[in-house]
């Protein structure tokens, strides 16, 4: 796949160890520090309840667009090794507690299918804690193969979702 100039892609930030709220400021950082990719927007930080196993912290999120030159795959690696830089340990555990999650939600219009990565990312369309900081950084979106952002949130509760701060 390559891409021959820069793309808007947006990328979840969430976190519910150690700091949360500063693990996503230091991804942010580290994200927009990172060669070939610049901060477009940021959305507010969010509190969201666990989507697994209710025995674990709340989490903080957020929204971060971001232009790219960087194709689909290499941005990918760079969101997973910052997640490792902040101590990020894969212990196979579906949606366990985490000191940082980062997920390449949308790259410009691609839509992939890949055992690797997925575009949109598939939970998308289903997350409070996703579609609401989307939209306050892109209302008027489009998301590939799904549609207006408007139309998602209109099917998505918050669910207990609080805005933290701008």
């Amino acid at each position: 796949m390559t891409v021959a100039s820069r793309v808007i892609a947006y990328i979840g930030l969430g976190s519910n160890l150690n700091d949360p709220g500063q693990q996503i400021k230091s991804a942010r950082i580290a994200i927009a520090e990172t060669d070939k990719i610049s901060e477009v927007a940021f959305s507010s930080l969010y509190r969201s309840l666990p989507m697994g196993p209710q025995d674990q912290p709340d989490y903080v999120n957020a929204v971060m667009s971001v232009a790219t030159e960087l194709e689909p795959f290499e941005l990918l690696r760079c969101l997973q090794a910052i997640e490792n830089e902040q101590g990020r340990v894969r212990t196979g555990l579906r949606w366990g507690a985490r000191t940082l999650d980062l997920d390449l939600l949308i790259y410009d219009q691609i839509q992939l299918a890949d055992p690797v990565l997925t575009l949109p990312h598939s939970g998308l369309p289903d997350r409070a804690f996703v579609l609401y900081p989307l939209y306050e950084i892109a209302p008027d979106l489009v998301v590939p193969g799904y549609g207006p952002l408007t139309a998602l949130l209109e099917h998505c509760p918050q669910a207990g979702l609080q805005q933290l701060s701008s």
